[in-house]
């Protein structure tokens, strides 16, 4: 109990971010020492629960100790299984209750908002029914009879001990009128079990007799410099212009000029009275990734928050983004001695080779008293030079499913995110994570109606919280976006007029009806919309839009045209198999050297070097001289759409919703390559896009099936109507970019008619089947959804009720923050002749040139642990094919290779994981399915033939 208080003090002191104090002090009459004085009682009392004999019985050799002072009890066998009715973070609950109630004269209707954070320190706020059976046998609390008195007097005698010591007894009157709100209960609750988890720490606080020899003082102070949690990032609010920020923060040439959306952005934050949400829709290339970055500062310093999550929409955006944050880290403001713990929060964190440096450097968590401490020597820091003297860490004790997210840094999965919004065990944790940070969306168009159930439900938390959000996209529908700030508000009329402002005082429907892009909105919460309308930067491309039959011959024929003088072209199909037989038939016609593929079925190493290949030679001119000369062709799923900064002469894209197909002209032309673009192929000098995937001579065009499974027909038809004005060329209207960006999103997803006259019955029937879709996509959603903010003073009973329980961030957690069937992963390891196993055996060295490629596999030992991590960065996700009952198949027969030592515990790289084997071809069966595996063209899967 002691040690626990005093870790909490602590975390209060040093660790806790200022805006998380201030969310809890704000609501309790002496603010913030009642706040700490508060945080310290609770997490001293929250194993009262074990001073009980349901409790207590559990080891015989101690029970009988405490009957021979008079505290009697019955065995745990003769107990038996009523024991499970009171477990002892309930029972504490029920304990402090009645205290408040019986010593303290607080009503029983406001004791549950404070003791709920003892009941939940085990990570689920009791609900109403266990806590009216353990009511209903209190023998479990207290054993009946004589000894029913003794047993009150000591759990009494606990609770006045603890609320003398920790200095609340003269507060419990105040605190008795108070209504915490719910987020202020989840926070209390988060801290106790933090709380909780240090001191419970054996490294950190040795057993009896082993810290016997020190105070406990000299105990609590060892185990704090032991565990040496980085500091909060305590921002100061930059001063000086916008272009003086950038140009510090994000090293831009002497001649740079921010762009004016950056600039306004910096301008908006700087003007809003209260940091909260902004949303900032702008084309791509206009910097929105460093305009996040320096509103989030300007809020940091305003708000008081202590780090920055940065959710993207997969892990290859999140390791994309994982460096750019540390460089950005670098050049923050900071005293040399500055400690900020950062985390790259994905599945497959560990092998990124950024983040796994930082975790190589991190040092074991042990009591560190004095005396060791300067026989240590100084901490190590960081290798390389840091502009602004901080050194950055991955801190031990911050890993793993339920800590990571307590970093101040963390790049991550937008599912990490969503997450807070899932009734999971020590969900309380994950909010204390976000509602320190300011946190950046990226992507916003990219998630589906299913995700933003979850998302916009996170978002009503984050307003009741005060947490500043940053939403980036290339563009909203105007409907998704007065979602996004309803949520964020807790508005439910999406017309309240917003503030005028200098720059605008048209509401935010009458902006978004105008067309105007790009667009900031930003709102406090509770507040009304303020909008910002910059202009874009002075560049502009005119891109002209061609349909082209869905033949693969009449695809080579008009690239053999297009290529006459060379150039590099991008196809993007709508799936792997139209990849795969798009990129066989480009090949016989132009060679297999000038044909690259890329698609979602690489193992993991393989999808790094298709994605740093394809920057090499595409990426801007000023980074790469490997550009090809000649004809290149890349053909690619939807995995060049975003994050990657290439540029290509000309675009071929199945048909898509109009806001991805925008996304995938952002690879068209994307810089500039001499005047006028005279640097090349003449014939490749305007930027055009040909639109295929679709058949355009039927009445009403119809896409492929594949593109319809993916993106659904009604998109797909609001699509193409929104591009009949702009197709064929001479006929119709170039798009101009950006102008053009935001009517076409707004005209695609909105109600109003779009397309000929004889469209009309096809879009209203698919328009049903998507409403049908829509409603069963939220519908399903919100089964484990959390509830919304309840009111101040009602108690969190009940919170996570109906969960997923102990499943957040593992594969079956992101199946419910995403709507995805569930698929199946596994390590590719070959199979040589002889029967031994070895890693793939054409992957690259790693970057300290060590080889990665044909490391033995030893069947009857542990690998080491780099074979070990080698195996493992070959992970690789089956395609669609391997779910249902294929998937069950696939796993029994997976799962007839066993190898303890692989998949047991001692390697913790391989533990739990399938192993799939290749033969030397590559090749290999599967329920049912040939599959064959190459470094050039990735997985392909067929159906073996029925007898």
């Amino acid at each position: 109990m002691e040690d626990s208080a005093a870790v909490a003090g602590l975390l209060w002191d040093q660790w806790l971010p200022a805006a998380v104090r201030r969310t809890i002090a704000e609501v309790l009459p002496l603010r913030e020492s009642d706040a700490r004085a508060l945080v310290v009682w609770l997490a001293a009392v929250h194993d009262i629960g074990k001073a009980t004999p349901a409790f207590a019985c559990q080891v015989e050799q101690l029970a009988d100790a405490m009957r021979g002072h008079g505290l009697e009890m019955r065995s745990a066998k003769a107990m038996g299984p009523d024991r499970r009715i009171a477990p002892h973070g309930l029972a504490g609950q029920v304990l402090l209750g009645e205290w408040l109630e019986e010593r303290h004269g607080w009503a029983s209707a406001r004791t549950g908002q404070f003791t709920v954070a003892v009941g939940g320190h085990h990570g689920a706020p009791p609900e109403h029914g266990q806590i009216k059976s353990l009511y209903q046998h209190e023998e479990l609390l207290r054993t009946p009879g004589a000894n029913h008195r003794t047993w009150r007097q000591v759990q009494d005698q606990l609770l006045d001990v603890c609320a003398d010591r920790f200095g609340v007894t003269q507060r419990l009157s105040d605190w008795r009128a108070v209504k915490l709100p719910q987020p202020v209960q989840v926070l209390l609750t988060a801290l106790v079990i933090v709380s909780d988890w240090i001191a419970s720490n054996a490294d950190l606080f040795p057993y009896f007799p082993d810290g016997a020899s020190r105070s406990d003082e000299e105990r609590v102070a060892a185990a704090w410099r032991g565990l040496d949690l980085p500091g909060p990032w305590k921002a100061v609010e930059p001063a000086g212009s916008a272009q003086e920020l950038f140009a510090a923060r994000f090293a831009l040439p002497a001649a740079a000029k921010i762009r004016p959306v950056q600039e306004s952005a910096v301008e908006l934050a700087r003007h809003m009275d209260t940091p909260g949400l902004m949303i900032v829709e702008a084309p791509m290339g206009e910097g929105k990734t460093e305009a996040a970055l320096a509103v989030a500062e300007i809020f940091a310093a305003r708000s008081g928050a202590g780090g920055v999550f940065f959710a993207l929409p997969t892990m290859a955006t999140g390791n994309a983004m994982f460096p750019r944050l540390l460089d950005w880290l670098n050049r923050l403001q900071g005293g040399a001695g500055t400690r900020r713990s950062v985390h790259l929060a994905h599945s497959k964190a560990a092998l990124n080779e950024d983040f796994a440096a930082l975790m190589a450097r991190a040092e074991r968590v042990m009591a560190v008293g004095v005396d060791d401490e300067a026989a240590a020597g100084p901490r190590r820091q960081s290798d390389g030079p840091l502009r602004a003297g901080a050194e950055l860490v991955a801190h031990a004790w911050l890993r793993g499913r339920k800590r990571a997210m307590l970093a101040s840094f963390v790049a991550g999965t937008i599912d990490q995110l969503l997450f807070a919004g899932l009734k999971s065990r020590h969900l309380a944790l994950r909010h204390l994570a976000v509602a320190g940070k300011v946190v950046v969306i990226d992507e916003a168009h990219a998630y589906d109606t299913y995700m933003s159930v979850y998302l916009d439900r996170v978002l009503s938390w984050l307003g009741a919280y005060g947490v500043p959000v940053v939403v980036l996209s290339a563009t909203l529908p105007a409907s998704r976006r007065h979602e996004l700030v309803d949520a964020y508000a807790s508005r439910s009329d999406a017309t309240a007029a917003p503030q005028k402002t200098v720059a605008a005082t048209r509401s935010p429907q009458d902006t978004a009806a105008s067309g105007a892009y790009p667009l900031l909105t930003a709102v406090a919460p509770g507040g009304a919309p303020l909008i910002r309308c910059p202009r874009a930067s002075a560049r502009s491309t005119e891109v002209r839009v061609e349909s082209l039959a869905d033949e693969l011959p009449a695809l080579a024929d008009r690239l053999e045209q297009e290529l006459a003088d060379g150039g590099c072209v991008l196809v993007i199909r709508n799936t792997v198999k139209r990849v795969l037989e798009t990129a066989r038939a480009l090949r016989d016609r132009f060679g297999s050297d000038n044909v690259t593929v890329a698609h979602s079925c690489f193992v993991d190493l393989d999808r790094a070097d298709k994605d740093s290949t394809l920057l090499r030679l595409f990426g801007p001119p000023e980074k790469t001289q490997d550009r090809p000369t000649g004809r290149h062709i890349v053909v690619a799923s939807q995995v060049a759409e975003q994050s990657l900064d290439i540029d290509f002469d000309l675009l071929v894209s199945d048909l898509c919703p109009v806001d991805l197909l925008l996304q995938r002209m952002g690879r068209l032309h994307r810089h500039r390559r001499g005047k006028d673009q005279g640097d090349r192929p003449e014939r490749l000098r305007t930027a055009r896009c040909l639109v295929t995937g679709v058949d355009w001579e039927a009445g009403i065009p119809a896409p492929v099936r594949g593109s319809v499974a993916v993106y659904g027909r009604y998109a797909l038809l609001r699509s193409a109507a929104v591009l009949l004005p702009h197709l064929d060329g001479a006929n119709g209207r170039p798009l101009e970019l950006p102008a053009d960006i935001s009517p076409l999103v707004q005209s695609a997803y909105g109600d109003g008619p779009v397309g000929p006259e004889h469209w009309e019955a096809a879009l209203k029937e698919a328009r049903e089947q998507f409403e049908r879709h829509r409603d069963d996509q939220a519908t399903r959603a919100a089964t484990f959804r959390l509830g919304g903010v309840g009111k101040p003073g009602r108690p969190l009973f009940g919170w996570v009720a109906a969960g997923v329980g102990d499943t957040d961030d593992t594969p079956t957690g992101r199946a419910q923050v995403r709507d995805s069937r569930d698929s199946l992963e596994v390590v590719a390891v070959q199979r040589r002749g002889d029967g031994s196993l070895v890693t793939l055996p054409w992957l690259k060295p790693d970057s300290k040139q060590r080889q990665r490629a044909g490391i033995e596999l030893p069947t009857d030992a542990t690998p080491t642990p780099f074979a070990a991590r080698t195996a493992a960065s070959c992970g690789l996700r089956l395609p669609l094919q391997f779910s249902g009952e294929t998937m069950d198949q696939a796993i029994e027969e997976l799962e007839q290779l066993y190898l303890p030592k692989w998949q047991g515990k001692d390697s913790p790289w391989l533990s739990g994981q399938l192993i799939l084997l290749l033969d030397e071809a590559g090749q290999t069966r599967l329920a049912g399915h040939r599959l064959r595996y190459t470094p050039r063209d990735g997985l392909e899967v067929t159906r073996e033939p029925h007898d």
